[in-house]
Order: C-alpha cells, then structure tokens, then sequence
C-alpha cells in the first residue's frame, strides 16, 4: 500500500503522462480547417448540388423517384406520405424533399401531378403536401427503373438499399434541366426539347453531329448565338413575346425562363417609377395562358415602348449557361452536346445489358422446358419408383437424361434434377406435348431475335429512341421560339425623362440648373456634346451639373456614329489672323477629353457655328472690318464647298483680314442625301449599318410600303426602332406612289378567284388598310410590285380532269384600278396554287466611298411573248438620281425639289 508521498509522486506523474499525450496530439486549427472543409465540399458537390451524368439527377430526386417506385401500386399517393418513404434514405428534413418533389412534378416529365402544384410563371407556390398527390408517369416506368441492372448501395442508417444511380434510358439531365449551388463552383444546364433529344440521340448513334438548343416551358424567344454549347462562358438571351395591339396597348404573350409574371410586372413598374419607360398602367389577365397588358399614354411610340420593356425590364434576361456533372466521383465542365453522346451511349449499354440478361433468362427457360420435355415424354420418372433413397433418385434421372444431354445447350446440373422431381403428377398427367413444342419454338423465336439485336446493337438503339418518340413524343413540340436578337441600346430607347439646361458664361450644364437657360428634352442616360467659344469641345455624361468650359456656344444631345450632324464653323487663328471655314463631324471621342477644334493658337476664337442635323450647307455673308483694307469688305461664302472632314482638320481659308460679322444667307440642301435604310429579315428591324437588303436612300417625307399576308398594307416612318412582325409580311420596300400593286385573291363567300392592279392612294402612316374582300375566308392569294409581273397558276378545269399549268402577264390581264376595287374574275373552274414568277424590284446598293445611292424602278428587262404581239411596259424613263462624292472638288448633290432641309441650331457671333 503506498503512503501518502508515494501516492502524490503516482498521481504527478499521471498527469504529466496526460499532458504529454495531450500535446503530442493536438493538431492545428488550419489543418483542422482545412481537411474538414475539403469534406465538406466534396459532400455539397458529390451528395447535393451537382447531377450525375448517369441519370442526370441529384441524390435526393434519385431518392425520391426510387421511394416512389417502391410504394408504386398504379395510384396516386399523398405528397407528404412519400416525402415520409423518402425520408427513410435521404437524411434530410421534409421541407426540402417537399421543395425537390414540387421541382419534379413541374417539369411534367417523370411526375403525374394532382392537385395545386403551383405555375412556375405566375411563381405560385404548390399546395401544403397533404393536399397534393403524385405517381410515377409511364414515361418514368419505362425508361428509369430495372431491378437488373441497378447498382445498389446501403441507405445512410443501414436498414435498406438504394441505387446507387438508376439506369435510365434517355437524356433525363438535359430534358428536365438542373441548376445548383455547391461549394467552390455551381452548375446551371438548361432544359432542352423532348424530341430534339431523342432525334439527336438518334443521329449521334448513325454517327452524325448534334447540335441541340434550349427549350423553355415557359416559351419566349431564344438568341443562341452565344450558347457554345452551354460551356463555362456562354450565354444566352431570352425574351418575352410582346404583341402589338394597338398604339396604346401592348400585350406580353409568355414570360423569359427564370422569370414570373409577378416579377416581370414588378420590374415594368420599378421601370417606369425611374422614367425608363413610360407607361399608363399594366394588368395580369394571366389564366391558362400568360397575358400581361401594358396601356400606354397618347403620344408614346408603342415600338420605342418594345424596346426599353427589353432594355429596362425583365422582358429579356440574359442566362450564363454552365454544364457541370459529376463523372467517376468528380466534377467535370463539358459541353451540352457530348453530354447527349455520353447519356446516348450509356443508354445503348443499358440496353445491351437487358438484352443478355433476356438471353440468360430466355436460356435458362429453354433447359427447363426441354428437360422437362424429355423427363415426362420418355417417362423418366417411372425409373424412381423403386429407388429407396434421395441419391439413388438423382441417380436413375441423371441416368435417364444421358441418352439427351448431347441436345441440350449445357451440362443438367443436380439443381436441373431437383426441379425435375417437384413436378406434380397432375400437371405431368396433363402434360401436352404439343403445346410444349410451341412453346419451345417461340421461346427459339424470341432467343433469335435477342440474339440478332444483340448483333446489331445501333439498330435496336435507334429502335428504342424512335419508340420512345413515337410512344411519348405527342405534345412535347418546342415552345420557346429560336431568333436571332438584335442589341437594343439603352441610350436610344430611354425616354426623355429629363430637360438639359445651360449656364454659357460659366460654363455648366445638366438637369439642376432650372433657373438658366433651356436647351431640349433628353435622358439621364444621354451624353451631352459642348463647343466653347475658344474652339473647343468635350463629351461628357449628363448629370445634375457639369462644368464643360466657360462661353458655351453650342450644347446639344449626343449621338455616337451619326455620320449626318454636320457642324459647321468659322473661326479667327490667334496667330496667323486668318478666317479658316471648316466642315466636320464627331464619329468617336474619349469622354470628358477637350478636343481642339482650331490650330490651337492662343487667341483663336470662334466667329461663326452652326449643328446641322441632316449635314445641311448654307450660304453666309462675311463683312469685313471698315479698317480692312479689302477692296470687297461684303462677300457670300458657300459651305457646300468644302468637304465634310473631321474634327481635327484645320479647314479652308476664308478670309486673311478681320472679320467683323458673319450672318446667314441662305440655308442650303442636305449635303449627304437620304440615309441609307436596310432592313434586316431575319430579326425584322431597320438599321444603317449594312445588315440585310438594301431598302434605299431615305429623305424626310420618304416613307415604307408593308404588304402583309392577310392582304392588307401599311405605310410606316423609316425609323430604326420599327417592329415588324417578318411571319406575316409578303412584301417590304421604300413606298413609290407610282408603283403599281399586282394582287391575285380569293372571295370568301364566292370562292371566286379575282385579279387586281391599284396605286396606293392613302398617305396616312401608320394605319392598316384592307385591299381585299373583307368576309369570312377571303385570302390574298399572290402579290407583287414589279412593272410586268407575271404569274403562274395551277388549275383544275373539269372535276375528274388533270391539273394544267397557265402563266398569265398581270398587266395585260386588267387595267389599274382604285385600290378598293374588287377586279376580274379569273375564268377557271378551280385554281389550286398560284406563285409568282418575276422577282420583286430592288434599290440598287450605293457604291462604295459614296454617301448616296442610286435609286432605281424595276427592272426593264423583262418581256412576256403573247401570241399577237411584244408587251412591255413603255412610255416611262428610268430615273436615276445619282449623288457622288469627289474629294478634290468638294460635294456636289441633286436632290428632289419636294424635299425640305431639317431644322438646325444657329449661333452667330
């Protein structure tokens, strides 16, 4: 026994035995951190967030769809009653089974809904769990569920098995989507078009390329000209469909994936409260279908209104696309495409796995039956009757087959024996060898055709897929249409929401400055251009106040790239003393840098400026001062001949002696012509860039001829913010009112085709005017502009007759009317098809380094044979208006004598 010393020394020594151990193993807190958190992450990405490739779903769908295959019986079950069975291999808590089912059961794909599951456009949310009900489709049943061919794993407790995927046989990841949030990167896949997946699956296994798309539920318009793919940096656009309904009312068809009809009124309010738009009042008629009316106040263009909806709201949002799935435990960025090769490719393993299992199991019947063929047909279990003991009765059988074996397909085992003797004396009693026999040659029958799938793999996978779409495929057309977008800028279609004023002595500019000068209407998304007196400018962005240099003589909105402002300016060099004129235009600046204008002497100053917004000359009268000693102290000097040149250039002497005031004579003609219009067919707008066929030279009273397909027109402005709508549009060029319109119809009520040739007489734009039969059924059947228009019609003379082909020239057929008149009748008992055969008149593209172009009629060229004589149209010249542009001689220009110059500011000094 140890005293009370030995045991304090004992226990000392205990302790510090315990400290030692303590401190060898203690471990830092960044090495604690950073191995739990790589765990943690690998858990998030691995077990939560990111898809696996093999099915395409994460662990708690995976698990949801596999305890609703459990408890399947063909009914629908309660929601929370299958959030319970799921709850028994998802270690999560019900809230977000429930919020994962909901996400399923919206897709319409692997769910059947009933009951309040909410609308993933409006945004409601589905019902309580205990108010909704849920089965598998037959869709699921037959492409994600074989007992087979899953791999199986324990359940996190231990007490059940779960797949460790499930084996599904088509692209499920890019048909429903997905989108999660794990730890160190994200995954967002977009759901795709049923069928353009099983077509591409499809083409990959004939071994073609693929290339598919997005499609939405919610619909919508679609840009995929960025999507590569769906690859880390992507993106792509996707808008609502706005109609037009009027000038004061427009409608929102649908809304853009992600978005909600909520949501997307929210940010039309929040737009016009920050006078980005500007509308009267917006209401959700949203029932069946997504109806949003925006009314619009008198006064505001309902096209410009278009615009800002997709510059300033959720009308268009922009979606970065990112696939990231998780293949052999770890997480891979790949494209779209090879997704659907891969998931393709895996479905044609499943299906070569079901096939030889088919066959093991087709094999195995076969045995049996044919054992058991030869065991009662040559009555081997007769030889048992005396056999005393279990050996000796596997013995005789076993000896009773030997004479058969050699048939078989494989060695009869003793399991093959035992099976033998459980055959019951009844069933052997009315055993009937004819029927086994059948049953036998279809079971060789079926083992053949396995047999020849298994050989021909491809074909039976393509097979499946062109089941699965004709078995599935009925409703599932694409919804979101695909477009090519154009780029709205903001700054072009903000409304003027703000009014810009100018302090010219000090110098400052912006929306503040209420008690100064007013200078125009403008945005708070403009740039602001200023010229000082001194011959200088800058471009700054507008604000409350600005200071843009002291004696302003010009403050105006600008516009980037218009190439039509033109200035006009006169100033004195402070050095040499001369007058130099000078033409320019400002295309390019850095913003809130001081341009130079003059030499840059000191004491150069401006005598004379003017911004001429359709790039006007003028004449000017320069006196001189009395002390001059010019023999001529009073002279014009004309603008038009100088050339249009840049900022920098230094400009052309006018005067060497000074000038005592310069005025205005004569304001001249726009020196630049029409601007040049194209129209771009593909996305149907506008645009002075080139894109899209040439329209013509476009002048201030110019306007466009619509011809629509219902047989109606319309003459619209050549604004550049124009809608049209390209589906229903026959016919679109600059409007000539002396060009004939050739139209072939149909009445509605008489079924009798007519002929027509009328002048547009209306000059109101804007307004649709109808040029046919307005009852029910009346088509406009075929339409053309062109001088000689000829047609080809396609008729039935005699009810049981053949179909003979006529062309007939339009312009000989009947006179030119009024554009209300109905026409002649075509004399033919049934016409099927009519098509124009002569092209529609082009303008003739400007050449290049020419600021104009050649407007051009029809062509002349065409000439119809009719038995009795040559018909073509006489008696009109072509005209040709030519405007060229000569860098030595300056610019030159003939202009109609209807067309009136711009309004332009004028400062004198």
């Amino acid at each position: 026994m140890l005293n009370d010393n030995e045991l304090e020394n004992e226990e000392s020594n205990i302790e510090s035995f315990e400290a030692e151990e303590v401190i060898h193993d203690v471990i830092p807190v960044s090495g604690l951190y950073e191995t739990w958190f790589l765990d943690y992450a690998s858990y998030v990405i691995l077990e939560r967030a990111v898809p696996a490739i093999e099915d395409g779903l994460k662990p708690v769908q995976r698990r949801i769809l596999h305890a609703m295959r459990v408890i399947d019986d063909g009914r629908f079950n309660k929601v929370a009653n299958v959030i319970g069975q799921t709850m028994q291999y998802h270690p999560h808590g019900d809230a977000s089974i429930g919020d994962a089912i909901v996400n399923l059961g919206q897709k319409d794909l692997l769910i059947e809904t009933q009951g309040n599951w909410g609308d993933v456009r409006t945004g409601d949310s589905a019902a309580a769990p205990r108010y909704i009900e849920a089965r598998l489709s037959k869709f699921a049943l037959d492409v994600a569920f074989n007992n087979d061919t899953t791999i199986w794993q324990a359940s996190y407790d231990g007490r059940k098995n779960e797949p460790v995927t499930l084996p599904v046989k088509f692209p499920l990841l890019l048909a429903q989507g997905v989108e999660g949030i794990a730890v160190g990167l994200s995954t967002k896949i977009m759901p795709h078009n049923f069928k353009e997946l099983i077509k591409g699956s499809i083409e990959i296994l004939k071994g073609r390329r693929t290339q598919i798309v997005p499609d939405f539920p919610t619909g919508g318009l679609i840009d995929v000209s960025n999507y590569n793919g769906g690859l880390r940096g992507s993106r792509i656009r996707v808008r609502a469909t706005i109609e037009k309904v009027d000038k004061t009312l427009l409608i929102i068809r649908d809304v853009p994936y992600g978005s909600t009809t909520t949501g997307l009124m929210d940010s039309i309010v929040k737009a016009n409260e920050n006078n980005k738009i500007k509308i009267k009042k917006v209401v959700d008629n949203t029932a069946k279908d997504v109806e949003i009316q925006v009314h619009l106040p008198a006064g505001v263009s309902p096209d410009l209104t278009i615009d800002a909806l997709y510059a300033f709201t959720d009308c268009e949002v922009s979606i970065s696309p990112n696939t990231c799935v998780i293949i052999d435990d770890k997480p891979h960025f790949m494209n779209v495409d090879d997704v659907l090769r891969i998931s393709t490719f895996k479905t044609q393993e499943l299906l070569r796995q079901e096939l030889e299992i088919r066959k093991a199991e087709l094999d195995e019947k076969w045995h049996m039956s044919s054992l058991e063929k030869i065991f009662i047909e040559n009555r081997i279990y007769r030889d048992i009757e005396e056999a005393t003991t279990w050996e000796e009765v596997i013995a005789r059988i076993d000896k009773g087959l030997e004479p058969f074996k050699k048939n078989l397909r494989r060695e009869v085992t003793q399991d093959d024996i035992v099976r033998l003797t459980e055959i019951r004396i009844k069933r052997i009693s009315k055993y009937d060898a004819f029927k086994a026999e059948e049953f036998i040659k279809n079971l060789e029958a079926e083992m053949a055709e396995v047999a020849d799938n298994l050989a021909n793999l491809t074909r039976y996978a393509i097979a499946y897929f062109e089941n699965l779409l004709k078995k599935y495929g009925a409703g599932r057309d694409r919804k979101t249409q695909i477009r090519t977008f154009d780029v709205v800028s903001a700054q072009k279609v903000a409304i003027a929401n703000q009014k810009l004023y100018v302090n010219r002595k000090d110098g400052f500019v912006g929306y503040g400055l209420k008690k100064d000068e007013f200078v125009c209407d403008c945005s708070d998304m403009d740039d602001i251009i200023a010229f000082t007196k001194e011959g200088k400018f800058q471009v700054s962005k507008i604000s409350d106040k600005v200071f843009m240099g002291k004696d302003l003589i010009y403050v105006g909105v600008y516009n980037k790239n218009d190439e039509h402002m033109v200035y006009n300016m006169i100033y004195a060099d402070g050095k040499s003393g001369l007058s130099m004129a000078k033409r320019f235009n400002v295309t390019g600046i850095t913003r809130d840098k001081e341009y130079e204008l003059t030499k840059g002497n000191k004491g150069s100053k401006v005598l004379y400026f003017t911004a001429n917004p359709n790039s006007e000359s003028e004449v000017v009268t320069v006196t001189l001062t009395p002390t001059a000693p010019a023999r001529n102290k009073v002279f014009d000097f004309d603008f038009a001949e100088l050339l249009i040149k840049g900022k920098g250039s230094q400009g052309n002497i006018v005067t060497k002696y000074p000038v005592k005031k310069i005025v205005q004579k004569s304001l001249g003609e726009s020196t630049l012509g029409g601007r040049e219009i194209y129209y771009d067919e593909v996305i149907g707008r506008l645009n002075t860039e080139s894109r899209g066929r040439y329209l013509g030279s476009f002048n201030t009273d110019d306007t466009i001829l619509v011809i629509f397909k219902d047989g109606s027109y319309e003459l619209t402005s050549f604004d550049i913010t124009n809608h049209y709508d390209v589906a229903n549009i026959e016919i679109l060029q600059k409007f000539d009112p002396e060009r004939v319109i050739s139209v072939v119809h149909m009445d509605g009520e008489s079924k009798i085709y007519y002929v027509k040739r009328f002048k547009i007489e209306t000059n109101t734009v804007g307004k649709r005017f109808s040029f046919i039969n307005e009852s029910k059924g009346s088509k406009m059947v075929a339409v053309s502009t062109h001088e000689a228009p000829q047609v080809e019609i396609k008729m039935q003379r005699e009810k049981k007759g053949e179909k003979e082909t006529e062309s007939i020239l339009l312009s000989a057929f009947i006179d030119v009317k009024g554009w209300k008149a109905t026409g002649n009748k075509l004399n033919y008992y049934k016409v099927s098809e009519v098509n124009v055969l002569t092209p529609e008149p082009v303008e003739e593209e400007p050449k290049p380094g020419s600021k104009a172009g050649k407007l051009t009629r029809a062509p002349k060229s065409l000439e119809v044979k009719l038995p009795s004589e040559s018909i073509s149209k006489t008696g009109q010249k072509e005209e040709n208006l030519d405007f060229e542009l000569n860098e030595n001689e300056g610019v030159k220009s003939e202009i109609k004598e209807d067309s009136k110059p711009k309004k332009k500011q004028l400062h004198l000094f």
